[in-house]
């Protein structure tokens, strides 16, 4: 279960960052809302991770996700750059988050 609130944490980081990109171009209510909820429902399950899983594993992970996360929605839904050098780096980020559950 732990794995399991690490990665809802890992999403809602992601949904945090759109709602920060969100305040940037509307500065509306929802834009607010969206980052507000996003970063609560992270922070929470990634405590509720953290009582099982170690420190360094669980903020690497969720940084992993929330990196992969927030670069994907960006190049997807805002017009980001899709140069092959900045997929092979969230590559390289997703073998190192699978590296390190393998190993923990």
């Amino acid at each position: 279960m732990d794995w399991i609130y690490l990665i809802l944490a890992g999403g809602f980081e992601v949904v945090g960052v759109t709602g920060m990109n969100r305040i940037v171009k509307y500065k509306n209510v929802q834009s607010y809302m969206i980052l507000f909820i996003g970063f609560i429902c992270s922070f929470s399950f990634l405590g509720l991770a953290m009582k099982t899983l170690s420190l360094g594993l669980s903020y690497a992970v969720w940084t992993g996700i929330g990196t992969i996360g927030g670069t994907i929605v960006g190049m997807v839904f805002y017009g980001e750059s899709k140069d092959w050098k900045r997929i092979l780096f969230i590559g390289m980020i997703l073998t190192a988050v699978i590296g390190l559950k393998l190993i923990s």
